[in-house]
Formats: C-alpha cells, structure tokens, sequence
C-alpha cells in the first residue's frame, strides 16, 4: 500500500455501508477522509433488520476493507435458510436449507455491520449531527459543503453515499427517485421463541415469505431473537392517510391490514395482528433507467444515490462494491478526476444493467416464487 502519497480533501456524505466501506479503505491506503452523517450519533436509531453479504460483491469490499473474517465471526450462516409459504394454506412449499460452511450470502444484523465498520476507522472520522444543505462551488472545485448547523468545508471531492433521497445528487444529476406502486409496511417481533413461537416457528432461522399477486409478507429473523416481518402491498404511496388513518394508529392499521388479508392462513395472519409496536411505512421507490449523469471532477455518487432500485436483494451489496472500486481508483491513480472517471465507467454500466434487469420487477415482491427482497 502506498501511505506516503499527499491527497486531495475527500469528503463522503453518509454513514451507511457504502460511504464506511469506502472511508474505511480509503484509510487502509492512508488517504485521509472525513464522513459527515445527519444522524446525532451511531446509538441515534435502530438501523433496521438483516443483510446478506454477497461472495461476489459485498464480501469483495470486506475483504479489501481487512474486516472480512470479522465479519464471518458475527455473520449467521444458518440466515441463508429460505421458505417460501403457501398463503393460504401456511405451509411450506419451497425450502432452500444451506449446506454446511455454506458461505455465498450468510446474514448479518445491519447494525452489526455498521458498528463493525465504524470501529474500523479513525477516531473523529465520521461527524456526526451534519445535515448537508448544498453543494456549492465551481466543477472544478474545491467545493464548499454547506450543513445545517451552520458549519462549512471545503473538500476537492465530494462522494454522495446519502441514499435514496441524497442531496449530493443534485450537483449532478435532476433525476428523482420515483414510487414503484409497491409499498412496505415494517412489523417487529421480540423474544419470538417465547412470545411469538407460532411465528418463530415458520420463519425458522433465515427467511419466510408468502404472496398471492397483490399482497405478500416477507419475514426475516434477526440476531438476538428479533423477526422483522414486510408486510408488501401494491397500493397508493399515502394509502394509510387515504384510509382516514395515521402512522402511530396501529389498531386502525391493523384492521385495515386484517381484511385485506382475510382469505390468507390464520397462521400467516398472526404476522399481521401480533407485532410488538408501531407498523411503519416504507413506500419503494426507484430511479429512473437508466441514471446517468455528466461526469463532475469533484462530485460522484455511489449506492442509492447512484441507483436506486427495488429492494430484491442487490442494493447494500452493490453499495460497498461501489465504495471498494471508488476506493482504489482514488488510491491507484494519479488524479481524483483520473480516478472518478476510472470508477464511473465500471460502476454507471454495472449499475444500468442491473436497474434495467429489475426495472418493472418491483412486482416480484408480490410473486408466489421465491424472491429476496433483503435491501428494504
């Protein structure tokens, strides 16, 4: 590795596993980085359900992160287990059980993930309460990243890895994520083999989903004896409000939810009644295909931010493979501009193939086939 090359600002807007994934291999080339993440802190929010970390992508940026056996030493192999379920019936008709040292997707808690790769940065790496406002200055920088707290940097590149609804796009792109018709709705489940064995039973210890063509529910268990269920309808974005209801109104939810799924299993239905708290909304949506954009010398994007898409179990993965090919470009060529460029002619043809590969599939959510929609 070369550590002793001066480098230019480089500052990555978001804290997920694309912008960590790159800052931390960024370091690992002893190129300086600084993360900035709306978020007040890592403890700030629950950060959601389980990933599966791909042998061909996800794990490829783990290993050139130094933290791929760590994260076997957390990852649960035994989440690679797949059923899909009869809705009516609740049974299980395709069954996918993973072999022994079975390794090309195993599961890990998404906050896991985070934390591991938090705690593999340099201390003050990341700054945290730092919600971007705008990206201003000429193409050919330095750009100056204006927050919400007042505060301001300057950085000669700037890496949007901010998601969905990034703010870093803006500087070089007028493309907006756009709703796909297929919404989720996020269901918790706690001390499932004591409180919710009927449930922890048909998950088993992976994933179980069901669907009839309209509706559909998607389980996945978690570490620490957790179920996450997505309950997945094909309804209108605002549908709750459209039923005369709010989000925090879990009675009223739930009866709506009850009767669209009348005619599923009792056993099915169970996911739908006996959550611990609030349901939350998770409308999908999706890029337009392809996104591309004008190449900028000082501003690029990666993971959602690059390609949104439905959540069929590709996004985190792609995400941290962004982050590694943008990472080495930067460490392996002489100029940034050299370098986005370099990472951009891999990534915006890899990205296009594959939101056109899903476009319009957002539909598989709601298919009797086995789908994975693990990114959500």
């Amino acid at each position: 590795m070369n550590t002793e090359r001066r480098t230019p600002r480089i500052a990555v807007i978001g804290a997920g596993p694309g912008g960590l994934t790159c800052a931390r291999i960024l370091q690992r080339y002893g190129i300086d980085v600084t993360v900035h993440d709306h978020e007040t802190g890592p403890e700030a929010r629950n950060q959601g359900g389980t990933l599966d970390l791909h042998e061909d992508n996800g794990q490829i940026a783990l290993r050139e992160a130094g933290l791929l056996d760590d994260f076997f030493r957390l990852a649960r192999p035994e989440g690679q287990e797949m059923r899909q379920l009869d809705h009516a019936a609740g049974t299980i008709g395709f069954h996918h059980i993973p072999e022994q040292g079975e390794r090309f997707k195993p599961e890990i808690d998404r906050g896991q993930l985070r934390d591991l790769l938090l705690n593999s940065l340099r201390p003050h790496t990341v700054r945290w309460g730092q919600t971007l406002r705008s990206v201003d200055g000429p193409s050919q920088g330095p750009r100056l990243l204006r927050f919400a707290d007042g505060t301001s940097i300057e950085a000669d590149l700037v890496i949007g890895a901010d998601g969905a609804w990034s703010k870093v796009r803006r500087a070089v792109s007028d493309a907006t994520p756009q709703y796909t018709g297929i919404s989720f709705l996020e269901a918790w489940f706690h001390d499932v083999e004591h409180r919710h064995p009927e449930i922890a039973g048909l998950v088993g210890q992976g994933s179980a989903a069901a669907a009839d063509g309209e509706r559909g529910l998607f389980a996945q268990r978690s570490s620490g004896d957790h179920i996450r269920v997505y309950v997945i309808q094909r309804v209108p974005a605002d549908w709750i409000a459209e039923a005369g209801l709010d989000g925090e109104d879990t009675g009223g939810i739930r009866e709506v939810l009850l009767d669209r799924y009348r005619d599923w299993s009792p056993r099915l239905r169970r996911m739908l009644s006996d959550n611990d708290g609030l349901y939350v909304d998770r409308p999908l949506y999706a890029l337009p295909v392809p996104h591309t954009w004008e190449h900028d010398p000082t501003v690029t994007l990666l993971g959602d931010a690059a390609h949104l898409m439905p959540p069929l179990g590709v996004g985190v993965n792609l995400a941290m493979l962004d982050a590694c090919e943008l990472a080495l470009a930067i460490a392996r060529h002489e100029t940034v501009d050299d370098a986005v460029r370099a990472y951009e002619k891999t990534m915006v043809p890899r990205s296009t193939e594959m939101q056109r590969a899903l476009d319009g599939h957002a539909d598989d959510l709601l298919s009797s086939e086995p789908h994975d929609p693990h990114d959500a």
